[in-house]
């Protein structure tokens, strides 16, 4: 794995980690381009739900499932969508609530994004907070340097002929490669509580990490590795500084998770909400 990694053993190094040297010319504060993306396995490389419906050992297999797995998805959550909702927010909601899409979590905030690295009890794994710098990877494909907003990339998909979602999904492999990273609008408190973000991707032949790589961005992505036997302190100072399942998921089942993950063994931890991102 090509991506440089960075030992944490505590959230002290992690926030050391993640704030810039030097305060940026425009604002004059320590401000970076990144999104992070936490993983409960170091070596686990970056699939979004659309790969890993193939199987863990048998990604991207399933990736032309895509506009009927949307299709259906329509079909089914029509209860609870807003009439003329936009179909590019009903993709953000059906990421966000588990559906397998081409979307990858992410969240501005590297403390999300190791809360949900340090969910799963596991004492043998190493676990990763992936971090990536959008603004590179938008300067690799000539787009603006902006986290987009959904008008942003309706109108980059225009200049590409693209006219909507559907044909997007039919004619994404076809296209002038490229990614970018998305700001989703608050259909939810949880995306809002997340600092949530997606990358979008025309590829879904491969994961995130080996499209990145095959297109010259290998320094747009790091890795900051949690050791095995530094998890649960760092588990334990994300529950003192109230990140936990009752604020990220601001509803009856966070709270009820995170009270019973808080009173569990460490052999017998509930198993984790579904997250944004496996964890942004």
């Amino acid at each position: 794995m090509g991506a440089k990694a960075t030992e944490i053993r505590s959230l002290s190094e992690l926030i050391a980690a993640v704030t810039p040297e030097l305060p940026e010319r425009e604002s004059g504060r320590r401000r970076n381009h990144a999104v992070y993306r936490g993983m409960p396995r170091v070596d686990d490389p970056l699939l979004t739900g659309l790969d890993r419906l193939g199987g863990r050992n048998a990604p991207h297999r399933k990736a032309h499932l895509e506009e009927h797995l949307f299709r259906n998805f329509l079909r089914a959550a029509t209860p609870y969508t807003r009439p003329g909702q936009d179909e590019w927010e009903l993709l953000f909601a059906a990421e966000h609530h588990g559906l397998p899409t081409r979307l990858l979590d992410w969240s501005h905030s590297p403390l999300v994004a190791a809360h949900f690295a340090t969910l799963d009890h596991d004492p043998t794994a190493d676990r990763v907070i992936w971090r990536l710098d959008w603004r590179l990877v938008h300067e690799r494909f000539g787009l603006r340097p902006l986290a987009f907003l959904v008008e942003d990339l309706v109108g980059e998909l225009a200049r590409r002929g693209i006219r909507s979602l559907r044909e997007f999904f039919e004619r994404a492999g076809e296209m002038e490669p490229f990614a970018c990273l998305l700001e989703p609008p608050a259909i939810d408190a949880r995306i809002t509580v997340q600092s949530a973000a997606f990358t979008i991707c025309t590829d879904t032949s491969r994961s995130f990490d080996a499209f990145l790589a095959a297109h010259g961005l290998d320094s747009a992505l790091d890795r900051l590795v949690i050791p095995r036997e530094a998890v649960d302190l760092v588990r334990d100072q994300l529950d003192l500084c109230a990140i936990d399942e009752r604020r990220l998921f601001p509803d009856m089942d966070g709270a009820a998770r995170s009270v019973g993950r808080y009173y569990a063994s460490s052999g017998g931890a509930m198993p984790p909400l579904r997250a944004p991102a496996s964890g942004p």
